[in-house]
């Protein structure tokens, strides 16, 4: 599987770890979205990267940190059909795979530590989504639908003539 992996500048340190420690225990493949050094980057720009190499099918599944996990939780989510679920423990990232089919985790370098960060990762490389709680993603799926059609129909409303 191809793993998708990023941060920001303050997320740097435990991603390389991470990075590090699926390439030693694992045959997945990891990608590195950045950042590639302790300089300030706004997260975001990474999320969004990652977010958008999975709905391209560049890599399968993707994992994230900032500061708290929190902000790169919010911009990949923004992007559509992602659905990026915070995790500092092993049970939110098994239940992330398990219940909700997420393709990214995020999770915060100045909440846990390395070796939590490395089991968090574990648990969730090693879900499989088996089609649990289908009904209530489906119901997000067709939600954000809803949203992506007006809005398209709004923007051919707006067409200048």
């Amino acid at each position: 599987m191809k793993i998708g992996i990023g941060s920001d500048h303050i997320g740097f340190a435990l991603k390389e770890e991470i990075k590090k420690f699926i390439e030693e225990t694992t045959e997945h493949e990891v990608i590195d979205y950045g950042c590639h050094s302790s300089d300030p980057v706004d997260y975001p720009d990474v999320a969004f990267d990652v977010a958008q190499s999975i709905s391209e099918g560049k890599i399968e599944r993707g994992i994230l940190i900032c500061g708290t996990g929190i902000g790169v939780a919010i911009a990949a989510g923004k992007y559509p059909g992602i659905r990026a679920a915070l995790t500092h423990d092993t049970y939110s990232a098994e239940r992330a795979q398990l219940s909700n089919n997420a393709q990214i985790i995020t999770m915060g370098a100045q909440i846990i530590g390395v070796e939590v960060g490395k089991k968090v990762v574990n648990a969730y490389l090693n879900a499989e989504w088996a089609g649990g709680s289908e009904r209530k993603v489906n119901k997000i799926i067709e939600k954000e639908n809803s949203f992506t059609n007006v809005l398209l129909e709004d923007m051919k409303g707006n067409k200048c003539s």
